[in-house]
């Protein structure tokens, strides 16, 4: 594993490259944060962006999304894959947030993990972007540089998270994970990471 002072300079060296760290993923509401996060599942960031405006447009409201027609719901979310599974998820979760918690999406693990279609990954988003907590959300990419950088050795998601924990500041993590999405997609990319123009590379085990 990487030194403390190694880890400290790759979280300096992201921070440099990519300044505002954010979500790929378009919403106004903490809710549709969380149903864009479900329909990401086995999709693309940019595909499920050019859905919710429709979702949204159609059903605006989280007492709509509740009501929502399924076969209705479906036709609109289809292209994101895993249609019926997804579609039913969020008209489980918009019942379950407006009878148990009062319209809003949960700012604690626990009950985020209650919700339909919820996991770990999908939860430590919203603890992260819409409460401003300490989180660490391991997708495919957290994997992938994690084990290439050095900051963990196991594909396993919830042992990347538990290690991250370990090693990343608090304050940091959130704003980390995100850095990395951004790096993986433009440097560090999974057929042919560009090692000669990435900014870790000097730090980096892959490199080393």
């Amino acid at each position: 594993m990487l030194s403390k002072a190694k880890i400290s300079k790759i979280i300096q060296e992201l921070k440099k490259c990519y300044p505002d760290p954010y979500c790929a993923l378009n919403y106004s509401k903490d809710y549709e944060l969380l149903f864009a996060t479900r329909l990401a599942a086995q999709c693309t960031d940019a595909r499920v962006n050019t859905i919710t405006p429709t979702l949204y447009k159609r059903y605006p409201t989280l007492e709509a999304l509740a009501g929502a027609d399924i076969s209705e719901l479906e036709k609109i979310i289809h292209s994101s894959g895993f249609f019926r599974a997804k579609a039913r998820d969020i008209i489980v979760a918009s019942n379950m947030l407006l009878n148990e918690f009062s319209g809003r999406v949960p700012d604690n693990m626990e009950d985020l993990l209650r919700l339909p279609g919820v996991g770990r990954k999908t939860a430590n988003l919203i603890l992260g972007d819409i409460y401003k907590k300490p989180a660490v959300v391991v997708d495919t990419h957290c994997i992938r540089l994690s084990n290439r950088i050095g900051l963990a050795d196991t594909k396993d998601p919830v042992k990347i998270e538990t290690e991250l924990r370990k090693t990343l500041p608090a304050e940091e993590s959130s704003d980390f994970c995100h850095r990395l999405v951004l790096h993986g997609r433009a440097i560090c990319t999974a057929r042919k990471p560009l090692c000669d123009i990435c900014c870790i590379s000097n730090i980096c085990k892959k490199v080393l």
